[in-house]
C-alpha cells in the first residue's frame, strides 16, 4: 500500500524525522487556510497523487507551457490561483503513464531555502534479506537516471537483522552524502529516525529524494515516499485509513476483497492462473507467441468455486481484454472446482470473447468433461505452449463485419 507524500511527513514526524510545517487541502478554500497557517513569505502547492516526477508533470487539460505539479507560490493569491488551476485536473508524468492521474488533493508547505539536496532511501533488499540504505549526493533527481549514468554516485549498505541499525551506518551515509561536522551529527538522526520508522510500520520503502540543508544548517526530509508490505497490514490496521482508494486500479480493489493477486496491465489477453511463477511463466510465453497480457492474476493454491468465478469476472470488467487464456496446474487446487467456477461466471457475463483453458493435475478430467459438457465455446489447450499460441490467434483474427 502506498500513501501520499503528506500522510508520509505526517508519519514520519511522529517518529521524530524533521519534516517542514504542511498541511493538506481537499479544495481551493482549504489551500488558502492552510497557506494563512504558515509564516510565509513562500510557500509551496504540492500536487497530491500516487506518482514521482509531479514537478516536471504537465496537466493534459492546461497545456504544454503551464507549471508542473509543485509550485512556488508568493503570495496568498498566487496560493489560491495554483490551487485553483491544479484542482481536478489530470497530472502526466514519468510514472503515471499517458492516461494520468486526476488531481484531488494538495499539500501546501513552507519554502525553504536550500543549500544543497541529497537522496536517501532504506528499502527491502531482495538479494540479500536485509533492509538496505541507498545514498546519493545527486538529490532531487529521477535515482534511476542517477544510476544509468553515474552510478559511483549512489552507495548502498546493508543492515544485519540481528543488530540492526548501528553507529557505523550512520558514519557511512554521512560520509557517503560528504557530510561533516554537525550536519553529520544531524545525518546520524535521521537515518536511526527513518530505521525506526520503517521497522515501526512494517514498510516495504521509505524514499526521501530530496533531504535537504537548508540555509540554516539544518536537515530537513522535503519529500518522503512511502509503502507498505501488504502481508504485515494485519498488524498495523492504524494504517488502513491513509488508504486512498482513488489512487488504485477499481479492479485490483475488487480483487482484493476475495484475496486474489491481481495487477492490471496494458495488453488485451486476461490471464488466470495459480501461482505467482506459473502466472509469470504464462505471461512470458503469451509474449513470445506475439501476444501481450492485460492483467497478472493468481487465484491461490486452494481457490473456492466463488472466488475463482469472481477473478473471472474481475478479468471480463476490463474493456480492453479480447480473449482470456486459464492456466491452472491442480495440486491443492482441485481442477473440477476451476472448471466449475469457469463455467458459472462465462454464463453469468455471458461470455463472448474466446476462452482458452489449459487444466493439468488433480481431477483434470473431471475438469476437462465439465467444460465440454458446458455447451460454451470453451478452447482446449493440451500444454501451455499450445494454449498461448492458440489465445493469441484468436485475439489476432479478424473482427466479423
Amino acid at each position: 500500500m502506498n500513501i501520499h507524500e503528506y500522510q508520509a511527513k505526517e508519519l514520519l514526524a511522529r517518529f521524530g524525522v524533521p519534516v517542514p510545517a504542511g498541511y493538506p487541502a481537499m479544495s481551493v478554500e482549504e489551500a488558502v487556510q492552510a497557506a494563512e497557517k504558515l509564516p510565509g513569505p513562500l510557500w509551496v502547492v504540492k500536487a497530491q497523487i500516487h506518482a514521482g516526477g509531479r514537478g516536471k508533470g504537465k496537466f493534459k487539460e492546461l497545456g504544454p507551457d503551464a507549471k508542473g505539479g509543485v509550485r512556488l507560490a508568493r503570495s496568498i493569491d498566487e496560493v489560491r490561483e495554483n490551487a485553483a488551476e491544479m484542482f481536478g485536473k489530470t497530472l502526466v508524468t514519468v510514472q503515471t503513464g499517458p492516461h494520468g492521474k486526476q488531481v484531488q488533493r494538495l499539500y501546501i508547505t513552507d519554502g525553504v531555502d536550500i543549500e544543497k539536496e541529497y537522496y536517501l532511501a532504506l528499502l527491502v533488499d531482495r538479494e540479500t534479506g536485509r533492509i538496505a540504505i541507498v545514498a546519493s549526493t545527486e538529490g532531487g533527481m529521477d535515482i534511476e537516471a542517477v544510476a544509468h549514468d553515474t552510478p559511483e554516485k549512489i552507495e548502498t549498505l546493508t543492515i544485519d537483522p540481528a543488530t540492526g541499525l548501528m553507529p557505523h551506518h550512520g558514519r557511512a551515509v554521512a560520509a557517503a552524502l560528504g557530510l561533516r561536522g554537525d550536519l553529520a551529527k544531524q545525518a546520524n538522526k535521521v537515518l536511526a529516525k527513518l530505521y525506526d520508522a520503517f521497522v515501526g510500520t512494517d514498510a516495504s520503502q521509505i524514499e526521501i529524494n530530496p533531504l535537504a540543508v537548508t540555509d540554516k544548517g539544518e536537515l530537513l526530509v522535503l519529500d518522503a515516499k512511502v509503502g507498505f508490505d501488504n502481508n504485515a497490514e494485519f498488524r498495523h490496521p492504524e494504517l488502513e485509513q491513509l488508504r486512498d482508494l482513488t489512487e488504485e486500479e477499481p479492479m485490483e480493489i475488487e480483487a482484493s476483497k476475495y484475496d486474489l493477486a491481481y495487477i492490471k496491465l496494458d495488453g488485451n489477453i486476461g490471464c488466470m492462473v495459480n501461482g505467482a511463477g506459473l502466472a509469470m511463466a504464462t505471461m512470458d510465453i503469451i509474449k513470445l507467441e506475439g501476444g501481450e497480457p492485460a492483467n497478472f492474476l493468481d487465484v491461490g493454491g486452494g481457490a473456492s468455486k466463488e472466488k475463482v468465478t469472481a477473478a473471472f469476472k474481475i478479468i471480463l470488467s476490463d474493456p480492453s481484454v479480447k480473449g482470456i487464456l486459464v492456466n491452472i496446474f491442480g495440486g491443492i487446487m482441485r481442477c473440477d472446482i476451476i472448471a466449475e467456477g469457469i463455467v458459472e461466471a462465462a454464463r453469468e457475463v455471458h461470455l463472448e470473447d474466446p476462452l482458452v483453458v489449459r487444466l493439468e493435475g488433480t481431477n483434470v478430467q473431471q475438469g476437462k468433461d465439465i467444460l465440454a459438457s458446458s455447451g460454451l465455446p470453451i478452447i482446449a489447450a493440451n500444454d501451455l505452449g499450445d494454449a498461448a499460441r492458440k489465445i493469441v490467434a484468436e485475439v489476432k483474427k479478424p473482427v466479423a463485419a
